[in-house]
């Protein structure tokens, strides 16, 4: 099936040092991204939303900076879906940071299947939403 790329930048008044462990550890991601993050192994998550498993494989980071997540879904057999080999779905976040305003800026890459726009919108609204209320950011 054929992917969507959807792309958002939100202003979050906060520390990038205080907003990169919420998008790169599993304690910080389970905070506010799925209902659960499971760490296996050194690059490996286990995310869970509504009862369904998906792996999420770490393939890029740079501390403070960035973090990409290539993800599959896990099937019944116990192995990972990652469907078209040159085409998998995958998350990005990206912080930059404004030092006249001091304000960092979180950038969001979702790769995946979803292609309704206005229902990714309202989806990552929400998650950032959270996200800025355990910062503290308005």
């Amino acid at each position: 099936m054929a992917k969507f790329k959807y792309v958002a930048e939100y202003e979050i008044n906060a520390a990038v040092k205080m907003l990169y462990p919420y998008i790169s550890t599993a304690s910080g991601l389970q905070e506010w991204f799925a209902d659960e993050v499971n760490v296996m192994g050194d690059k490996k998550f286990h995310f869970i939303w509504d009862g369904e498993l998906y792996i999420a494989r770490i393939i890029s980071r740079r501390t403070n900076i960035s973090i990409k997540y290539l993800l599959s879904i896990e099937s019944n057999n116990g192995r990972s879906v990652e469907g078209e080999e040159e085409d998998h779905a995958y998350l990005e976040f990206k912080i930059d940071f404004n030092e006249m305003t001091q304000t960092s800026f979180l950038r969001v890459t979702d790769y995946s299947e979803m292609d309704d726009l206005d229902e990714l919108k309202e989806l990552w609204d929400q998650l950032i939403g959270n996200l800025k209320e355990i910062l503290g950011s308005s």
